[in-house]
């Protein structure tokens, strides 16, 4: 297929919309008139979606705060919301069309690091037990829209559009039914949606950005359809298609074949159509390139400079004993094992100050004398902790020496090189966190954007936000003051704030790369003094 075929498909379709409406069979509660908005004789030429959105400047001052917009979540913008949306690529087609293959072949063309996949199947119904044994003798229509549970399906595209995090429920094709666990997924920079309903319904509509209807020949369909139902599904032939006759393929002619109208592109053959895949990668990347949001590394480094810390933030008092130990591990000639020990004795005092942070109760005991005493007890559910790897793993011994029993969670965040955005890798964290208070554990926070985006992730969780308590052996004001401002309600706890960050944000004077001292590693040349250790700006 050619470039211009492509737009003479389109132009096609377009001069088909003025002259017709699309014929609903069947009628009734499942016609398509109830899902799609109504079409109207003489229609005018689809408009094709494009974004609005306009380059954000990289910085953004405001009387009180200065902050960068840069990245995936969570950034925010003057207003403390979000400043950007995932672009959203819907693709449409009939029952094994190809719809997953263009999918694929999209991502590797596309060659970002943060797309998700959305598959429609993931949101069939929950069946009855009658309708199980519908199911189990293909008596049950699967291609019919009262199958999908359209409400869940539109909570779940709205919130990753919105780069939030999600739970999928994985559907099993064999017992036609989902399974006990599901899935969280994360916000991308693309999503791509894919199912044979994808654009029959209204709200669903509303958050495509592309819409793209994969066209492939009913004998094709058929072919795949028998193959995988049989060599995957373990279904009989027999059974496949009477399904196939009874209701996929009066399915396809009513609600789903009407639906091309809708679509921006048409892409014939499916993933063997690469002309139409290139069109679409060269549109996203167009897109993508309008949304992103480049920010000033050297206007960052001067951003905060004369504002006053805020309220939030909690600093060891600085005695003699902790200036001693501050003095020991950022002297360059201290060696490992110093480096360790009084890396440690800090931590220690770090945690302990974090815990008297927690919320607590009177408590009354009776001594062995008989007498009560009037103390105090934790006042929660639990306490967990959270390291942001690698270093913040250094600080789990510290923790689970002053709380018993704690649980431990970490979280992977490293800056890509290329864009200089923190991107989350790794994610492993206790079940039922949401109902837990947190200690969130790094050991050096320079801008703050890997302890952002942690904090992020564990509101995605459900962890609330005045439940969680970042703690640092060293922060510059720069990273304070960025925590701050996205998250007012966070408790800040450090040894010791340092006021500048250098053009390869090193904090200064800082303590150099912390997890290459711990571990006794070395950081290759171009890297800065976070990107192992926090691993992030």
């Amino acid at each position: 297929m050619s470039a211009a075929s492509v737009e003479e498909r389109l132009a096609q379709m377009d001069n088909e919309e003025k002259s017709c409406s699309v014929s609903n069979s069947g009628g009734g509660d499942g016609s398509l008139d109830r899902l799609l908005p109504s079409v109207s004789m003489g229609i005018s030429p689809r408009k094709r979606t494009t974004s609005q959105c306009k380059s954000e400047p990289p910085l953004l001052r405001t009387s009180k705060r200065t902050i960068y917009t840069a990245g995936r979540p969570p950034w925010y913008n003057e207003h403390g919301t979000q400043s950007k949306e995932a672009f959203v690529i819907g693709l449409c087609g009939g029952s094994a069309s190809g719809k997953t293959t263009v999918a694929r072949k999209i991502i590797e063309a596309l060659d970002v690091p943060w797309v998700v996949l959305l598959s429609m199947d993931s949101f069939y119904k929950v069946l009855s037990p009658e309708e199980q044994t519908l199911a189990a003798s293909n008596d049950y229509n699967f291609d019919h829209p009262d199958a999908f549970d359209f409400g869940l399906l539109t909570h779940t595209l709205r919130k990753l559009k919105q780069g939030k995090s999600v739970k999928i429920p994985v559907y099993d094709f064999t017992t036609h039914g989902r399974q006990k666990e599901w899935k969280t997924v994360y916000g991308a920079s693309v999503i791509i949606f894919e199912g044979i309903m994808a654009f029959a319904d209204k709200e669903l509509l509303k958050l495509l950005d592309m819409k793209i209807f994969v066209e492939t020949d009913s004998d094709i369909r058929l072919v795949r359809r028998l193959r995988r139902d049989i060599t995957e599904r373990g279904r009989e032939i027999e059974g496949v298609i009477k399904q196939y006759n009874k209701f996929v393929k009066p399915a396809f002619e009513q609600y789903i074949e009407p639906t091309m109208r809708l679509a921006d592109l048409v892409v014939p053959r499916g993933g063997g159509n690469m002309v139409a895949i290139d069109l679409i990668v060269q549109h996203v990347h167009s897109q993508l390139e309008e949304r992103k949001l480049r920010w000033d590394m050297a206007a960052l480094a001067s951003a905060h400079q004369a504002q006053p810390l805020p309220q939030t933030l909690s600093v060891l008092e600085s005695t003699p004993q902790v200036r001693g130990m501050h003095t020991i591990i950022r002297n360059k000639e201290t060696s490992r094992d110093e480096f360790i020990f009084y890396s440690k004795r800090l931590m220690r005092l770090l945690i302990e100050r974090a815990l008297s942070f927690l919320p607590s109760q009177i408590h009354i005991v009776q001594t062995p004398q008989g007498e009560d005493y009037v103390g105090r007890t934790f006042y929660g559910k639990r306490v967990t902790g959270v390291s942001i790897l690698r270093a913040g793993e250094t600080m789990e011994p510290a923790l689970r020496a002053v709380c018993k029993d704690v649980r431990i969670g970490k979280i992977l965040i490293q800056t890509n090189q290329d864009t200089g955005e923190p991107e989350l890798h790794y994610l492993r964290l206790p079940k039922d966190i949401g109902e837990d208070h947190v200690i969130l554990m790094d050991c050096t926070v320079s801008t703050g954007a890997a302890a952002m985006m942690a904090v992020r992730v564990l509101l995605d969780h459900d962890v609330q936000e005045d439940k969680i308590l970042l703690v640092s052996l060293l922060m510059a004001e720069m990273g304070v003051h960025s925590v701050a401002y996205a998250f007012p309600q966070v408790k800040i706890i450090t040894t010791a704030v340092d006021k500048k960050v250098n053009d390869v944000f090193h904090i200064i004077p800082g303590i150099g790369n912390f997890g290459d001292r711990y571990f006794g590693t070395d950081a290759p040349p171009d890297w800065s003094d976070e990107e192992m250790d926090e691993p992030s700006y």
